[in-house]
């Protein structure tokens, strides 16, 4: 049965480096004129389209005469200059067969990370598809130093589908998509047609990447992850496959569903969960338990245990004694401090330090459950 699309419904369509570039051949220019096709078909439906597509790095590669990844920063950095160009260019031609229009967007995971500018981008987006716009989001890999390494768009695309409340990310890979095993290597390996985001079962079952490409099962499981902290499913499926949005359209199984299955954050933790993690430290079973179940902010009387290198209002993953992580928040002290006063109570700090900056290490309103 065909889905009822409303006027406000956005989804967020990821599309890899192996797609794009047609595993490094150059790009691929049917498979570009069917997603603009397909993105107008969705937009006669009432669904607003955010299109994030990989390819920059890759393309830029087969227009320099490339035939292995760069090393180095400042080379990719190039290819990521120059494969930009063509990548935009022709979007841009097979959007205009359909009378729509297109912005460029070029984020770096910092953007989402500074309270400001996370609002700001949140802003652009909303107002370019309430202009009918269909925004073409691309990691900056022109101006990034670690993402270029240890980033990916899937987690990008999971993080703009948080920023603008998508109801659907769509990641198109060169699979079918999940498998309880890495189809590459075995032939039995069955498809799974749906399965819940904070099911354990699925880091498992995650492959690798690929040549072209920086993200591989693992970063499409953990973007949907990341999706369902806003209550956004996801669905892994073939983008080889013609008519494939349209199929999920009317609600036909295509690839593998990740459902939302987890409490919806507010705002303000959406963007707390898209900061880079600055240290660790170790709280015992008293804190764990007044943080999961009575919803308490981290005092410093409940910690035993600081690892890093981190400044006041840092991000810090706090894990029980066993190493796993229950929650992560804004500290309001630094490493230095936090190993003075950890395990003391409020009255003592300012004894210890001499000041007493807050009486929590961390407050409840910036802390946030894993």
């Amino acid at each position: 049965m065909s889905e009822q699309a409303d006027q406000n419904e956005v989804w967020v369509l990821k599309v890899g480096s192996s797609l794009v570039t047609a595993e490094g051949a150059g790009l691929n220019l049917s498979l570009f004129a069917r997603w603009a096709r397909d993105i107008a078909d969705l937009g006669q439906q009432g669904i607003r389209t955010v299109l994030v597509s990989s390819g920059a790095v890759a393309e830029g590669m087969v227009r320099l005469g490339l035939t292995e990844r760069p090393n180095s920063i400042s080379m990719l950095q190039a290819a990521a200059a120059v494969g930009q160009m063509g990548l935009i260019q022709q979007y841009q031609t097979c959007f205009d067969v359909h009378q729509m229009k297109t912005a460029q967007i070029l984020l770096t995971h910092s953007d989402l990370r500074a309270r400001d500018r996370y609002l700001n981008a949140r802003n652009t987006l909303v107002n370019l598809l309430a202009l009918g716009v269909v925004p073409i989001v691309n990691e900056n890999d022109t101006v990034v130093t670690d993402e270029i390494r240890f980033g990916d768009n899937d987690t990008l695309a999971a993080m703009v589908a948080n920023l603008i409340d998508a109801k659907r990310l769509v990641i198109l890979t060169d699979q079918m998509g999940l498998f309880d095993r890495d189809p590459r290597t075995h032939s039995a390996a069955t498809l799974i047609p749906e399965i819940e985001a904070s099911n354990v079962a699925i880091d498992e079952m995650a492959g690798s990447g690929g040549k072209w490409g920086r993200g591989g099962m693992v970063s499409k499981v953990q973007a949907a992850r990341i999706a369902a902290r806003s209550g956004c499913e996801t669905i892994i499926c073939s983008g080889n496959e013609a008519g494939n949005l349209g199929r999920i359209l009317q609600g036909m199984a295509v690839g593998t569903r990740i459902k939302a299955d987890r409490p919806i954050l507010g705002a303000r933790k959406h963007w707390l969960a898209t900061l880079p993690v600055s240290g660790v430290v170790t709280l015992d079973a008293g804190a764990i338990s007044v943080i999961q179940h009575q919803g308490k902010s981290l005092l410093a009387v409940g910690i035993t245990a600081i690892s890093g290198e981190f400044s006041q209002g840092s991000l810090l993953a706090c894990c029980d004694s066993e190493g796993f992580e229950v929650c992560r928040g804004l500290t309001n002290y630094s490493s230095d401090e936090l190993k003075r006063i950890q395990g003391k109570t409020t009255q003592a700090i300012e004894v210890e330090l001499g000041y007493l900056v807050d009486e929590e290490v961390i407050h409840r309103d910036d802390l946030l459950l894993v």
